[in-house]
């Protein structure tokens, strides 16, 4: 890595001379436009809007528009007065707990690596800002501009966070905001039970930049002179549901199948089965009283059939009685 920014961090009375390097990077595949017959490289060229000559860099200033067609040139010289162009201190202005900072406010970050002698005190700030669970609020100037900043402990390193200005965060102005829009509470329980079926652990190695990967994909074929493999065909998103709860209850079934799990009961479907399952059990209740008529009338015929067979059995009582009489 190249050093970008070379100066010092003023820590009470101590300074710790450092170097500041670019901790992230774009992994963008870029292209150059080319044309399209023979493959050369567009040129572009500096030109004045107003003479029409081409225009060199020594010649060309920074122009501030006021309105009304008027611009303030302002030249190197101009700058050369302002202190922030010679400024190379990191100025330590407080320490606070680090949620405190809002991330909208993170801008761009910088590995800070100690410089000369200044190994020690270096180690001395990072030890104590990790006992302290703290980040450092400091000003720092960087590519002439002054700018807010923190500093806090990562892997082992000082991390610089640049950060924007409160002014430089749009407030949001949206419609909806005004409207009074409610919620019921089962379709609260429901995205809640949708955010429990989704919940995890963040890994960032888990992602992969998809797109990235297929063009890179492409531009490998075309240098080899392959085909090029299509790549898997991405599921579309669904289209507006226009019931809101059979939308999050199919969410929270395919969320579970996703990950391998048993549907188990939501907050809604639980309340549904339980109503569902009183019907149920009073069912058989209601199908006992004609089976107890149906048997009951099969027992009527029963009982005539047996009254009918009765007379057979008087008949051998009345030859004794012929017997005794001879």
């Amino acid at each position: 890595m190249r050093a970008i920014w070379k100066g010092a961090v003023s820590f009470g009375l101590v300074s710790i001379a450092v170097k500041l390097y670019s901790a992230t990077e774009e992994k963008d595949i870029r292209f150059h436009q080319v044309h399209r017959e023979d493959g050369g490289r567009i040129r572009y060229k500096r030109t004045c809007s107003i003479c029409g000559e081409e225009v060199t860099y020594d010649d060309i200033a920074k122009g501030y528009d006021i309105g009304g067609g008027e611009m303030v040139i302002l030249t190197d010289e101009d700058f050369a007065d302002l202190p922030l162009s010679t400024s190379h201190a990191i100025d330590v202005l407080e320490f606070v707990p680090a949620e405190q900072v809002d991330p909208i406010l993170y801008n761009k970050a910088y590995f800070m690596e100690p410089e000369g002698a200044a190994t020690k005190p270096y180690v001395l700030l990072r030890d104590a800002l990790s006992d302290a669970d703290r980040v450092a609020i400091v000003k720092v100037a960087l590519r002439q501009r002054e700018q807010l900043a923190t500093l806090r402990v990562r892997e082992g390193v000082l991390l610089l966070n640049t950060m924007l200005w409160p002014d430089e965060i749009r407030k949001p102005d949206f419609n909806f905001l005004d409207e009074d829009i409610e919620v019921r509470p089962p379709e609260l329980a429901m995205a809640g039970s949708l955010i429990d079926s989704m919940a995890g652990e963040f890994d960032p190695e888990d992602y992969t930049d998809n797109y990235r990967e297929a063009l890179q994909e492409v531009i490998d074929a075309k240098v080899e002179g392959r085909e090029v493999v299509q790549p898997e065909e991405v599921e579309e998103a669904p289209a507006a549901a226009v019931d809101l709860m059979a939308a999050l209850k199919a969410s929270v079934e395919r969320a579970r199948a996703a990950r391998g799990e048993e549907g188990e009961p939501t907050p809604i479907s639980s309340a549904r089965s339980a109503k569902k399952a009183e019907p149920a059990k009073k069912a058989p209740a209601k199908k006992a009283e004609p089976a107890k008529k149906t048997a009951a009338k099969k027992a009527e015929p029963a009982k005539k059939a047996a009254e009918k067979k009765a007379p057979a059995k008087k008949a051998p009582a009345k030859k004794a009685t012929a017997r005794k009489s001879a």
